[in-house]
């Protein structure tokens, strides 16, 4: 059985396409790459400057995430320097990003960077990520030792507002649109009223489906 980050990990990598330039942030994003099937033509970027990032094969080299865990590039991939790594990523040339979050609303809106009287590493590139890549994806558990994280309005400072086009938890999927935040898949060891009461958003609930990807299907 899968644990909460696989499931989470597993059903985002199915929003990945052929041909797509994808980032993933640190934590959970980073296990999405391990469930992109290897006829899937998926190019992960790394801001620190690595195009065609591949997985930690055990080699010896000084190769990092943008987390700072070891990984390889794929052949034909390439290094490149932090200023050309974040034109692609303002540029607007970055299909996907997935990343994580302290909290998340129904408008959409992040906060991931800070908790205000703790210490924290920094924001990195998250702010410039969700702003500059067509479709931005939560990966994140459903709450927090009980505690809500998909809200009616972030409290935590954020990283940006209204940005977030889909969030994925060990739960459910759900997609924000202009008219609020619609429940699109249920985890069948839960139920639709179980995902309602560990959330604070509205949620818009029509034709839910059942969570894909669980048992690697498609």
């Amino acid at each position: 059985m899968m644990n909460d980050k696989q499931v989470i990990a597993s059903r985002i990598a199915l929003e990945l396409k052929d041909g797509d330039l994808v980032n993933l942030g640190i934590g959970i994003p980073t296990l999405v790459a391990n469930y992109v099937p290897e006829n899937k033509k998926v190019v992960f970027q790394s801001e620190n400057g690595i195009i065609g990032l591949g997985p930690d094969k055990g080699e010896d080299n000084y190769i990092v995430n943008a987390g700072g865990i070891k990984a390889s590039i794929v052949q034909g991939g390439a290094f490149i320097d932090t200023a050309t790594s974040f034109t692609f990523i303002r540029g607007g040339h970055i299909d996907i990003t997935v990343l994580g979050a302290l909290e998340v609303d129904q408008e959409g809106s992040i906060a991931s960077w800070i908790i205000p009287g703790k210490l924290v590493p920094g924001m990195g590139g998250a702010m410039d990520l969700v702003t500059g890549a067509k479709k931005v994806i939560i990966a994140m558990r459903h709450t927090n030792k009980g505690r809500e994280k998909i809200l009616k309005k972030c409290r935590l400072p954020l990283t940006a507002y209204n940005q977030a086009n889909l969030i994925v938890t060990e739960m459910a999927v759900m997609e924000v649109k202009k008219d609020g935040l619609h429940l699109l898949e249920v985890n069948p060891i839960y139920t639709i009223e179980d995902v309602v009461k560990a959330t604070e958003a509205d949620l818009i609930i029509g034709d839910v489906k059942e969570m894909r990807g669980i048992n690697n299907e498609n």
